[in-house]
């Protein structure tokens, strides 16, 4: 018999086994094997979407990116909690001696050894990611930022207790359960969202009896959802959220606002008194961030390009500063190709964040980003307080 993570269900007539999994155990890629291989299903259906799964296939995770698309459909941040998230969970999986994702790769190969229909049933991480990011607050976003640094860096020195204990659970659901109860909309979106989209994926599957291979931390959930039928709004869960009327509105406000300003002061105050506060302006949010780009070791041209664009990008709502110096920085300084590769280990080694092209220009990114930010709060309090 098997253990107590695997879990048979009677759904409509058909035998769904759902395989509890922890996606840096050893342990875990042997049930998946055994289950498959006894049960013999008509499907099997893992959590993963294609490009998780071309990644583990291909061992190839970020080689494919483009980016400098990514820099233009500003989804940079979304990356880098992508890039930290994955190293984290490598980091554990190494002290382990799995890598994350091994038994929903031996699923496939089970399956097609067997020639059993592989059905991939989670949801697009971009599109994860990019409602998880949109659900957060500002300061919610600063903490998990946070939060995974933290854990990112911290040398933990695991006993055999404490790497028992990790074997049995799916640590990523488990790092999402805890951050979860801080912030509620984190997990909402990663792990009670999926559990919804599993299920109607799982309902929308054919086959009599079928084997889904998922973390640990969905069966309860997915479980509750298949046995009593809850109702799944799947175009409201692949929706991306807009950006509030609210923030749109202050976004348009702000340069508003600086522009009236200036042209304020040109008329009650003269035109040379205007030409200074816009000449102040200027250097205010020119200087930080072109500070931030040099601290991140933006090549020179980057540099320049922070020093021209962040009084005008900061009158845009449409894009920042930081995108202007990562694209730069990615054309001028491109990556190499091995570094898509190695990101999750130099991310883990906080010197390698300036000696990677890759990190370096997400270095770029941020460090401008902080930069023009503090610019628009000393340019914009100085052009007001000229007001009066």
């Amino acid at each position: 018999m098997y253990s107590k993570d695997v879990e048979f269900l009677r759904y409509r007539e058909r035998d769904i086994i759902l395989v509890g999994t922890a996606h840096i155990s050893a342990e875990s890629v042997q049930l998946v094997h055994q289950v498959i291989e006894e049960q013999r299903p008509d499907q099997v259906c893992i959590e993963l979407d294609d490009r998780r799964y071309k990644a583990l296939v291909e061992r190839t995770r970020w080689e494919g990116l483009d980016l400098r698309q990514v820099i233009r459909d500003r989804q940079l941040a979304t990356l880098f909690l992508n890039f930290l998230l994955s190293s984290y969970q490598k980091r554990l999986g190494g002290k382990l001696g799995v890598m994350p994702g091994s038994e929903l790769l031996e699923a496939a190969r089970s399956a097609q050894a067997l020639e059993i229909p592989v059905v991939l049933v989670d949801r697009d991480i971009r599109i994860t990611l990019r409602r998880a990011w949109s659900a957060l607050s500002f300061l919610d976003k600063g903490k998990l930022l946070a939060s995974v640094l933290v854990g990112l860096f911290e040398e933990q020195q695991l006993d055999e207790e404490e790497l028992r204990r990790i074997r049995d659970r799916d640590v990523l659901s488990e790092l999402m359960n805890e951050l979860g109860r801080v912030m509620p909309a984190l997990r909402r979106v990663l792990i009670d969202e999926r559990d919804s989209y599993l299920a109607q994926r799982i309902r929308d599957t054919t086959g009599q009896k079928v084997v889904v291979v998922v973390g640990a931390g969905h069966v309860m959930g997915m479980r509750l959802a298949l046995e009593h039928e809850l109702p799944v709004d799947m175009a409201e869960i692949m929706r991306i959220p807009e950006v509030p009327t609210f923030w749109k509105v202050l976004g348009w406000a702000l340069p508003a606002l600086i522009l009236l300003s200036i042209g304020s002061i040109a008329v009650n105050k003269g035109l040379q008194a205007a030409t200074e506060s816009a000449l102040y302006w200027v250097i205010a949010n020119s200087i930080p961030a072109a500070i931030g780009t040099a601290l991140a070791f933006g090549h020179p041209l980057t540099v320049l390009a922070a020093l021209i664009s962040a009084p005008f990008t900061s009158l845009s709502p449409l894009i920042g500063v930081g995108h202007v110096t990562a694209f730069v920085q990615a054309y001028v300084h491109s990556p190499r190709v091995r570094e898509f590769s190695t990101v999750t280990d130099d991310l883990a080694v906080f010197s390698r964040w300036w000696s990677s092209r890759l990190l370096r220009v997400l270095l770029v990114f941020t460090l401008s980003s902080i930069g023009g930010l503090i610019g628009v709060w000393i340019g914009g309090l100085k052009v007001l307080s000229s007001l009066f």
